[in-house]
């Protein structure tokens, strides 16, 4: 197959260093990926400046944009044919459930599902800073078609596990809930301005036995199912509204 390869923690991510070396041997392989970190910037898209697009090396190209501007640029004027699949990550840090909103990790899957072509994103969770990333990236290239079929029009997989050599298995799961408690910490500076630094919170999560978290938490590989285009809540259809025009 045909794989575009990208993320959002940059061309130099060592987690996209993985993927590329597990899925060369066996496939067309096209990277295009971020000039830099790109974390957390969710499914945003350069509309107004130019990008800078360089080759680093046979089908290797960084792109001073972000991760779904990779996957446009790739598809409209790098790549010489459409990818098979697209491929993001991996991810260093989890991207699980309610993460998805804001990864630009999953935003590049999700742009692959809006183009009618199967989307994957990865990501692993580590807390001790010991960042494996070989063993996620060997189970993508093992089951790489196979994980394609679970994609479709309007679907993307979402990948997550622990940072490991080794996994109990893999389960099918749905998505857990998350509250992020952030904070600013805003510092008053001699120049009259007033700057603002983000503080993470304790995240709390909501989770049953078939979420994406507690799979990940039992040492499991979690493979979710995700909408990419935005659904509107049933329950709408019930509500009785006056509205004044």
């Amino acid at each position: 197959m045909r794989l575009l390869l990208t993320n959002d923690d940059g061309y130099n991510g060592k987690g996209l260093e993985a993927l590329v070396e597990s899925l060369s041997s066996k496939h067309d392989v096209w990277v295009v990926a971020p000039d830099k970190n790109r974390s957390g910037v969710s499914h945003g898209i350069n509309l107004t400046e130019p990008l800078k697009i360089c080759c680093k090396a046979p089908q290797k190209y960084t792109c001073s944009g972000v991760p779904v501007d990779c996957v446009i640029n790739a598809l409209n004027g790098i790549l010489p044919s459409p990818p098979d699949v697209i491929i993001s990550g991996i991810n260093k840090g989890a991207n699980i459930g309610t993460d998805i909103l804001f990864s630009g990790t999953c935003a590049a899957a999700r742009q692959a599902a809006l183009y009618g072509i199967p989307g994957i994103a990865v990501s692993i969770e580590s807390f001790n800073d010991d960042w494996q990333y070989n063993a996620i990236a060997d189970f993508v290239a093992r089951n790489a078609e196979k994980l394609a079929t679970l994609c479709c029009k309007d679907v993307f997989v979402n990948i997550n596990a622990m940072s490991a050599n080794e996994y109990k298995g893999w389960k099918l799961t749905g998505l857990s809930k998350r509250y992020y408690g952030d904070s600013i910490t805003l510092y008053k500076a001699p120049d009259g301005h007033s700057y603002s630094f983000f503080e993470g919170g304790n995240i709390q999560t909501e989770a049953n036995s078939d979420s994406d978290f507690f799979v990940v938490e039992q040492g499991y590989i979690s493979v979710s199912r995700v909408h990419a285009q935005p659904l509107s809540a049933d329950d709408l259809k019930e509500v009785e509204l006056n509205l004044l025009l």
